[in-house]
């Protein structure tokens, strides 16, 4: 005690006036700016990665809109495809319906003309059966050598859309070139009432597509948008001329490997986001391209707002910052001149003054120095019987050989780094003991003892890796009646040692509870190796050189507990089929738990047999009612 007080007056001894406002004031301006610039970088962190979030939704959402209206544009090309197909070709004969199929593909033709190029048809030789425009063909095209022909023939059960290409089967009589997209397909052709097989192509402009894309590519932030194939061939790109003269180069062949989803990548040293969808009936892609500089150009506003608010800030605690270390320093100044007085061997009043902190510190320092150490030394001695008192309660009601399995596994998760299922043991040993505890009570209810084996179940699992399932069914009206605590731990701990944990797979522990003629029945049921019948009858008994299967001394607790409580009509029954597993039952009086109806089955069986025989009584009127 006497070394408490010299460090207090020691302390005081060394404030002076102006350094100790001087102190106060450094250390209130230092905390302040770095609880600003902690401020300042969270708030910028965080509108940053709320800012970053929003653009990458924002450009999700319109890769989504942009991809279904693709994805309706490309329907309507199959639709074509199919309509030529189904309603010209399919029911017409070349050799004597040529020109019902040339005015069917006509009609189609002209419906569509905004979005095609042209209609062909080529048998399997590569000859061309019609054409719509009506146009002359170039001479030796070579069909059969051609993509689009060969992705038909080869693969006939579907369609195929190419990639962007000239025009170079017509010869119109414009000298013009068109970029198109050729839809193909293998189909049967009738000729003379004998079918072959031919190839219909639909080609698309070009153009179409390439104004929805233009549509999207309308920001001057940085972040564009292409479309590729599976196999990472550009079909559109907002810079395909510069990739072309090799100006530009773009990641394609990588992005074709992507599946649908957002990607973090590296290319020629730009950090950037990519975003792929997936354009149905085709395997193209849509990408877009959002490098890391859009997100840091949108952020300058902020980073303004952010340095303005700090500089006021910091200006104004400033001020705070002064009149507070004056506040705070000026009783603490007063009163080390008193101390210093008392010191040089006056005996003045000691200061009492400001705050009430600074006011009780002098009125300590004036009358309590004998008082302390005798107070100190109560509060130890009290604290030391109190923890006695807590330690000898707790180690009464834990099982220890339990308890160093449980925290040896907790031990090996932390190290394993299985933080989860680490706090998940804790979590679950803390509510066992809780209940373990129960505040020194020998009786709870129903629902409290559940809670304590769900506890202890969901600790075995993890202890035994989860070989087994545990299936809780309990009738909500039995939930709420009195039971002697503790008594299900036991039972399922031989349901685990002596039951499940001997099986490969397949293992489950079923605890079920039902509210029946006015009792209440707890079975716990596992499907392990089971006992034979001679066995499972002498497992209650007290005698010991009856060979037990599992933990008897444990079932024997559990049921004598039962009826020195509810008496000798209630207990355990065991039932146990070899290879079927074993199941034991709980049987008590449905007492609800009420607090009255606590403490009189706490008093003990001769008070506590008048409340289950008038129980009792009443359902049984209730039965015949």
């Amino acid at each position: 005690m006497e070394q408490v007080k010299n460090k207090i007056l020691n302390y005081l001894n060394k404030l002076k006036p102006g350094g100790m406002q001087a102190t106060l004031m450094v250390t209130f301006s230092v905390i302040s700016v770095l609880i600003m610039l902690i401020l300042g970088v969270v708030l910028y962190l965080r509108f940053s990665s709320v800012s970053r979030n929003e653009i990458v939704e924002t450009t999700r959402k319109l890769m989504e809109q942009s991809g279904e209206n693709m994805e309706d544009y490309l329907v309507r090309m199959r639709q074509i495809s199919d309509a030529v197909y189904y309603n010209v070709v399919k029911e017409s004969d070349f050799s004597s319906q040529e020109n019902r199929i040339q005015r069917g593909m006509n009609l189609i033709y002209e419906a569509n003309q905004d979005n095609l190029k042209s209609i062909a048809i080529y048998n399997n030789y590569g000859s061309l059966m019609a054409a719509e425009p009506v146009a002359s063909q170039k001479e030796d095209p070579n069909v059969t050598k051609q993509g689009w022909y060969q992705s038909a023939v080869e693969e006939m059960e579907n369609m195929h859309f190419s990639t962007p290409h000239i025009q170079n089967l017509f010869d119109d009589g414009t000298m013009g070139y068109y970029w198109v997209i050729s839809l193909s397909r293998a189909v049967e052709l009738t000729e003379r009432g004998d079918s072959r097989t031919g190839v219909l192509l639909v080609d698309m402009d070009y153009s179409s597509i390439s104004r929805m894309m233009d549509q999207i590519n309308t920001t001057n932030s940085g972040q564009y948008f292409y479309l590729c194939d599976s196999n990472g061939e550009i079909i559109y790109h907002p810079r395909q001329v510069q990739i072309s003269d090799g100006i530009f180069q773009e990641n394609n062949q990588t992005a074709g490997d992507y599946k649908e989803g957002i990607y973090d990548e590296t290319f020629q040293g730009e950090h950037r986001k990519v975003l792929v969808n997936s354009i149905s009936y085709t395997g193209w892609k849509l990408v877009g391209v959002i490098p890391y500089s859009t997100f840091t150009h949108g952020m300058l506003n902020v980073r303004y707002f952010i340095m303005m608010l700090i500089l006021l800030m910091g200006m104004m605690l400033a001020f705070v910052n002064r009149m507070v270390s004056v506040w705070i320093s000026s009783p603490l100044l007063r009163l080390n001149d008193s101390v210093k007085s008392y010191e040089a061997g006056e005996k003045p009043r000691i200061y009492i003054g400001g705050s009430q902190e600074i006011r009780h510190l002098g009125d300590s320092i004036q009358r309590s120095y004998e008082q302390i150490d005798d107070l100190m030394k109560e509060i130890v001695l009290e604290q030391n019987e109190r923890r006695k008192s807590e330690l000898d309660a707790l180690q009464s009601q834990i099982n220890p050989h339990f308890l160093y399995n449980t925290l040896e596994s907790i031990t090996w998760m932390i190290e394993g780094e299985k933080n989860d299922e680490a706090a998940f043991m804790i979590t679950q040993l803390a509510k066992f003991f809780r209940i373990s505890l129960s505040k020194g009570r020998t009786v709870i209810s129903v629902r409290d003892e559940l809670q304590h084996a769900r506890s202890y179940m969901n600790i075995q699992k993890v202890r035994y890796k989860n070989a087994f399932a545990v299936v809780f069914d309990v009738e909500e009206a039995a939930c709420a009646c009195c039971i002697v605590k503790l008594v299900l731990q036991p039972i399922l701990e031989n349901a685990i040692s002596y039951g499940v944990s001997a099986m490969d797979e397949g293992g489950e522990i079923r605890i079920i509870g039902r509210k029946r003629d006015g009792k209440i029945l707890l079975t716990v049921r596992d499907n392990g190796i089971g006992m034979t019948r001679e066995e499972a009858e002498d497992v209650l008994t007290d005698n010991t050189r009856v060979p037990k299967r599992g933990s008897g001394v444990g079932l024997i607790n559990v049921n004598n507990r039962i009826q020195l409580l509810f008496g000798k009509e209630y207990g355990l029954k065991v039932e146990s089929e070899p290879d079927e597993g074993t199941s034991v039952s709980i049987v008590i009086p449905a007492v609800p738990y009420e607090e009255e109806n606590r403490k009189i089955l706490e008093k003990g069986y001769l008070f506590g047999k008048d409340l289950i025989k008038n129980i009792e009584d009443a359902g049984g009127e209730d039965e015949k009612q």
